[in-house]
């Protein structure tokens, strides 16, 4: 017998997928394990395995979005009659708008009845024959003129005021050509993201602490590690690197809230958000604090790209216990991150910038960073934010205390 080929939930937070591409053809031969087509999630484009073993009898969805569960194909034996199989999952018929009831028809006003209205109105408007036969000639309204003849009587210098007027206005307007809209259908993975985050923003009881960073160390730090390292370690590893060992020191911060219940996470996943063109991926370095800085920057770097290219594994992007937000190569100096859930906290990351600052009581240049950390009231207290702030201050100002 034929078996249907569903729409399956790729990912926990997946609601329809889009077909992008089928790899097989209506009347080839599959068998399980084949790719029968290529699917885009939320989260990432899939291939969508066969787990039957006969002929490609019928594709539902060409391309496009099905929801969950909805039917996208048809696998049986060659020569099988699934007309049966066809008639149930046909979409019932679109029910045509009805017409235009006559009556309606009728109650409309004609042509003569508005004509004669007009006429009526025209007549009581109070104008010289003279400023009359100029507005005609012009193509001037007189109705929306307002007289300034005895009793409010339109007369010729009215008419030809309001000539100049526009005139004057048509000359001095410089009609620009427009170069039109784009509409964009969202991605599934737009629509993930505006939703997710929407549900975030307005459910999550939101609290934001900023602090400055003196950099200087970290700066000097970074000039000598490059000199030794294989590959140029950035200061956004450094900084993941630091996150992940302020919150060894602050468990309390590495928490998610589930709705009904909140897990205290005693391993530690950061999760580094990336831009890509559809959207945010946000890949997960698992243990983060018990990797050196070179295992952080190749974990980072290879994610990263994957993700662009939509190559990353849903595995890949899930069990993040914390969210670092980073915009500071854009030259943004300070921002505030929406949760990214269940995470309670996020730490929004701002551009390194030379400032004027007091050390040891003289005004010196100095490098400085700000960050602001998101938190997530219902699970995270100010007094905990503040101490996992306090304790990754500490490790960028003396990267030294890293090592210990």
């Amino acid at each position: 017998m034929a078996d249907v080929i569903r729409m399956p939930r790729l990912s926990d937070t997946m609601q329809e997928g889009v077909i992008k591409s089928w790899i097989k053809k209506v009347g080839d031969a599959v068998k399980p394990g084949d790719v029968l087509a290529e699917v885009e999630t939320d989260k990432a484009t899939m291939d969508l395995e066969a787990f039957q073993e006969g002929i490609l009898l019928h594709v539902a969805v060409p391309s496009g979005a099905v929801p969950v569960e909805g039917i996208i194909a048809i696998i049986g034996k060659k020569g099988e009659d699934i007309s049966a199989l066809l008639q149930d999952t046909a979409p019932k018929a679109a029910i045509a708008p009805s017409e235009t009831p006559e009556s309606s028809k009728n109650n409309e006003p004609t042509a003569t009845a508005q004509n004669v209205s007009s006429e009526s109105k025209e007549d009581r408007i109070k104008v010289s024959p003279l400023a009359k036969s100029l507005a005609k000639e012009k193509g001037v309204d007189i109705s929306k003129i307002s007289g300034s003849g005895e009793n409010g009587r339109i007369i010729k210098r009215d008419i030809e005021e309001l000539k100049s007027a526009s005139t004057s206005s048509q000359n001095s307007t410089i009609n620009y050509g427009s170069l039109g809209d784009q509409e964009v259908i969202l991605s599934q993975m737009r629509k993930t993201i505006a939703k997710r985050l929407s549900e975030s923003k307005f459910s999550a009881p939101h609290f934001y602490l900023t602090c400055e960073i003196d950099m200087d160390a970290c700066v000097q730090a970074r000039e000598q590690l490059n000199k030794l390292a294989e590959s140029k370690i950035s200061y956004n590893d450094i900084i993941v690197k630091a996150a992940a060992m302020a919150l060894r020191k602050n468990l309390a911060a590495n928490v998610s809230w589930m709705g009904d219940k909140m897990i205290y996470h005693n391993d530690i996943h950061i999760g580094v958000a990336v831009a890509i063109d559809e959207g945010l991926v946000v890949p997960v370095i698992r243990n983060t604090d018990l990797k050196s800085l070179q295992q952080i920057k190749s974990e980072i770097a290879d994610k990263a790209t994957r993700a662009k290219d939509r190559k990353l594994g849903l595995d890949e992007m899930q069990g993040n216990t914390f969210t670092i937000s980073n915009l500071g190569m854009f030259d943004i100096e300070d921002f505030t991150a929406i949760i990214n859930p269940p995470d309670a906290c996020i730490l929004a990351v701002g551009s390194i910038a030379k400032k004027p600052a007091v050390k040891n009581d003289q005004i010196v240049i100095s490098n400085r960073m700000k960050v602001t950390l998101s938190c997530d009231h219902r699970a995270v207290d100010g007094a905990i934010g503040a101490k996992f702030l306090q304790s990754f201050k500490q490790f960028l100002e003396q990267p030294v205390s890293m090592l210990l």
